[in-house]
């Protein structure tokens, strides 16, 4: 193993019981203030993306975990010679609902520099746009759940990413018509 990366550039992956990421997070960023840890722990992230589904017709929009059961912290655990911070080790710990670090049974290993850039430039990126809940292939039969053709059947002709647009061929008056929908305004059809 290299380096100890500098106190400010070490972070690591906590596993944390499935479905209290968030009430681990906001358990640490208040202990933080009161047991005054900004020393050693300088961020605590949840990383999500905002996802779209059509539901019942109805389009909702919600928070999905890229990394379910775990918990991203920015904090100086290792000094520069690979021991740990007491300090830093017990606070984590101690947190209601932390299960461990990711690492070997008892020494956390750091994320690598470019893992930490890869996951915070996703979080960037995910913060500026919403994705669909639901994957759409090429093929794919989908039903219309919003707009002048809705609950029409069609197939899926065209994906385009970037605007979040289908282009679905759809029969209308007996003839196959492409129509450009956005993402939530499909669901798949159930087969």
């Amino acid at each position: 193993m290299g380096a100890i990366p500098a106190p400010r550039d070490q972070w690591y992956v906590i596993h944390v019981r499935s479905g209290f990421e968030n009430k681990v997070r906001d358990s640490m960023l208040r202990r933080i203030q009161t047991e005054e840890m900004s020393d050693y722990i300088y961020a605590v992230l949840v990383p999500t993306e905002r996802v779209s589904e059509v539901k019942n017709g109805k389009k909702s929009e919600s928070d999905r975990k890229f990394f379910p059961g775990y918990v991203i912290a920015n904090c100086n655990l290792l000094d520069e010679h690979n021991r740990l911070v007491d300090r830093t080790w017990y606070f984590v710990k101690e947190t209601d609902g932390v299960l461990n670090f990711a690492g070997t049974k008892d020494h956390p290993i750091p994320m690598r520099q470019r893992e930490v850039d890869g996951m915070l430039a996703q979080v960037r990126d995910k913060d500026e746009s919403v994705v669909p809940k639901i994957a759409f292939n090429v093929g794919d039969t989908v039903r219309v759940a919003d707009g002048p053709f809705e609950s029409q059947t069609g197939t899926i002709e065209e994906i385009d990413p970037e605007r979040g647009v289908l282009r679905v061929s759809v029969n209308i008056f007996g003839r196959s018509t492409p129509v450009d929908l956005e993402y939530w305004q499909v669901e798949k059809a159930e087969q």
